[in-house]
């Protein structure tokens, strides 16, 4: 049985995904706008979030989400701690030559092939939180199963963008949708194979049609 990977991403309305919790989790870019979703949190989005949680899981997680989650939550106490600090966590980057986080492993070679060989294999359900630039490459490979994005009301019109250039095109369907008291609509997403492509144009009449048609309108 394949295992699933399973994304979870805050969004703006137009698309940006960058630094959501702080304004140093990520400046690249001279982005300004860290930590837009801290004041829409309410009750609501903290019962999804644990539902979504309340599972056995994998990590898979880009170097900049790694650094922010390793910095915090093994000093946590805040429900999903324990969760997080004993799940196994495997971490892409071409820069870090160690991961000190508890049940952490640096990612070796070809990130797709090894995630592509990682849901061939045994055990629970793969979550990827973040990670923008690892999400490029996992929607690039079509590796992806889940998505749930959470859209926060709100646009920063720059920033890192969820579907940058080279996502792979793809039909979705909307498994389940949540609408917090703050407007935040957390959506899930699971693949249904190929676009349905069609067309909203009038049918043209073929020639003899048309020439009938012509007849008509001038007896």
């Amino acid at each position: 049985m394949v295992r699933k990977l399973k994304v979870n991403t805050f969004l703006t309305l137009d698309g940006v995904m960058q630094a959501p919790g702080g304004p140093d989790e990520d400046r690249s870019g001279g982005f300004e706008h860290g930590g837009w979703s801290a004041g829409y949190w309410d009750d609501q989005m903290g019962e999804v979030m644990t539902e979504f949680m309340g599972k056995p899981f994998d990590m898979l997680l880009g170097r900049k989400t790694y650094e922010i989650f390793a910095a915090h939550w093994p000093h946590s106490t805040e429900p999903g701690a324990e969760q997080l600090n004993s799940a196994r966590k495997h971490v892409a980057s071409r820069t870090l030559k160690s991961v000190d986080w508890n049940n952490s492993t640096l990612i070796k070679g070809d990130v797709a092939k090894f995630v592509a060989d990682l849901k061939q294999g045994s055990g629970p359900e793969i979550q990827v939180h973040g990670s923008g630039n690892l999400l490029q490459t996992l929607l690039r490979n079509d590796l992806i199963d889940e998505l749930s994005l959470w859209t926060f009301p709100l646009v920063l019109g720059s920033g890192k963008r969820l579907f940058a250039d080279g996502a792979m095109p793809a039909g979705l369907k909307l498994a389940a949708v949540k609408t917090s008291g703050t407007g935040v609509v957390m959506a899930r997403y699971e693949r249904a194979g190929a676009i349905k492509y069609g067309s909203f144009a009038l049918e043209q009449p073929s020639d003899a049609e048309a020439e009938r048609r012509q007849e008509v309108a001038s007896s």
